[in-house]
């Protein structure tokens, strides 16, 4: 018998939607024992957001700074795992702060210390960094990437900012104004992720999780759109002016939050389009590296 271990955080329901069906073909196997673990903060994050909560978390989530989380259970600490699926969202171009915050506490270095892991995102679209981000991570744990599947919205980049923006508003996922798509990872690609988990399954079965993200890539789990890379690299240059900014200013946080709430709506429907017109003529010239740079991020190297 096998134990898997499935770490998650969600606060609308998504990922842990998206964590039990890869999981699915792993829990219905009389081989493997599935164990799921909920990370809980000592103090949650409000769900729906509110305007000012939401952009307030922007530094700490950037910059990566834990938060206090409630404890492991016993049981689960006490148990040595043959493989770890750690679900996690993106905020602000990094791990959400409770992913963050875990990997961070001593109770995942003992987790995940010696351990294979597959890293599963759920996002908006971009997800390169923040996996940049979780892999040093997973390093300083001593863990061992095997696979890495990335699901994301699947509209427009400028679409899907306003219909995210509303469902994290609203707590509702519905067709904004009736006309936008639903936002997030779609039903239909949630409901066909099960297909990752059977890779999983047959990999870890045959004890060989060093072919599995090579399965995973032919399944079409990670989707690497190249002028994201390029805007996602250029967001955290900026974010980290942005952030280490905003932590240090005390009573006026919340005045510069509001200037950074206009500043990134300007980014987001003015910069970010000019960018694309400047990348879309450039573009002959990096077809080399573009292809590298696919290739690479589709991959798990640390």
């Amino acid at each position: 018998m096998k134990n898997v271990l499935v770490v998650y955080y969600s606060q609308s329901g998504q990922l842990k939607t998206i964590a039990r069906n890869i999981a699915k073909p792993l829990l219905d196997s009389d081989e493997i024992n599935v164990v799921f673990h909920e990370i809980k903060l000592e103090k949650p994050f409000p769900f729906p957001w509110n305007s000012e909560a939401f952009f307030d978390a922007f530094p700490e989530s950037f910059l990566q700074i834990p938060t206090p989380l409630k404890p492991i259970s016993p049981e689960i600490l006490n148990t040595k795992f043959d493989l770890i699926l750690l679900n996690y969202q993106v905020w602000y171009l990094s791990p959400s702060i409770p992913v963050n915050s875990f990997l961070k506490s001593p109770e995942a270095k003992t987790l995940f210390n010696n351990t294979p892991v597959i890293t599963i995102s759920g996002s908006r679209n971009m997800w390169i960094i923040a996996q940049e981000k979780i892999k040093k991570l997973l390093k300083h744990n001593n863990a061992h990437l095997k696979g890495n599947i990335a699901l994301v919205d699947r509209a427009g980049n400028l679409i899907s900012v306003v219909t995210i923006f509303d469902w994290m508003l609203s707590g509702i996922k519905r067709k904004y104004l009736g006309i936008f798509p639903l936002p997030g990872v779609s039903d239909k690609d949630i409901k066909e992720s099960s297909i990752f988990g059977k890779a999983i399954l047959s990999c870890l079965n045959d004890n060989n999780l060093d072919n599995l993200q090579s399965k995973l890539v032919e399944l079409d789990a990670v989707k690497v759109k190249p002028f994201l890379i390029t805007v996602d690299r250029t967001g955290n240059k900026i974010f980290t002016m942005w952030s280490n900014f905003i932590i240090r200013k005390g009573e006026s946080r919340k005045t510069w939050l509001k200037v950074f709430k206009v500043y990134l709506f300007v980014a987001i429907w003015v910069i970010s389009p000019i960018v694309f017109i400047f990348y879309l003529i450039f573009y002959p010239l990096m077809i080399n590296k573009i292809k590298k740079e696919k290739s690479y991020y589709k991959g798990i190297v640390i």
